[in-house]
């Protein structure tokens, strides 16, 4: 369990996760070798990426980089991330066999929910932190009246966070954040615009560094 509890204090640590979902697992290479440069250490690969396993594998063998696998529905799928080097498990919902698998393995297991019911859920079900997804059709509101009810629970807002309102989740109580398409746009990714998604990296973590100093 001491294990477990470190490697979330790593992924929480981290404060905003690149939520890696592309059409291809070669844009999602490039995705992650160029926010690296912008400053992540941390990174989410969704299984919906084609390849991801295998991409998992490849990037969980690179120093200081701390890399989680997400989109994950299956325990036959936990099983298979875990093996490859997955740091991290993230569900988008409720999923008990998931639950079971990281918690034989020892891996932090991260489950989305919305309501009330479906966080007490997913604690249950094994989650060592929780997904507020998709936060954008919440907003940190949401997240505050969660915390009143919930306030030893790690939560992770993940869905429509930018550099714009990434302030109000943690004023709100988001014990780290996941951004996916606001940070990993697969248009400036096919054009080759690195520094475009530098310059895009680099200003969401000014924005969290603004937000917790």
């Amino acid at each position: 369990m001491s294990h477990t509890i470190s490697l979330l204090d790593q992924v929480i640590g981290t404060g905003v996760v690149p939520v890696i979902r592309t059409a291809t697992q070669d844009s999602a290479r490039r995705s992650v070798a160029w926010l690296q440069e912008a400053g992540f250490k941390t990174f989410e690969i969704t299984m919906t990426t084609p390849g991801a396993a295998e991409l998992i594998a490849e990037l969980a063998k690179l120093p200081d980089l701390l890399i989680g696998a997400g989109t994950v529905f299956t325990d036959q799928e936990a099983d298979r991330v875990i093996g490859a080097g997955a740091k991290f498990v993230v569900s988008p919902c409720v999923t008990v066999e998931v639950g079971a698998v990281c918690r034989r393995q020892g891996v932090p297991c991260l489950m989305g929910t919305l309501t009330p019911t479906e966080v007490f859920q997913a604690l249950r079900a094994g989650a060592d932190a929780v997904k507020i997804f998709p936060a954008s059709s919440v907003g940190p509101g949401h997240l505050k009246a969660l915390r009143s009810v919930f306030p030893a629970v790690s939560f992770m807002p993940t869905g429509g966070i930018d550099a714009t309102n990434l302030a109000g989740w943690f004023q709100a109580g988001a014990a780290c954040v996941g951004v996916g398409g606001r940070l990993v746009d697969e248009n400036l990714i096919a054009r080759g615009d690195r520094l475009a998604v530098i310059a895009a990296g680099r200003q969401l973590l000014d924005s969290y560094r603004a937000a917790t100093s």
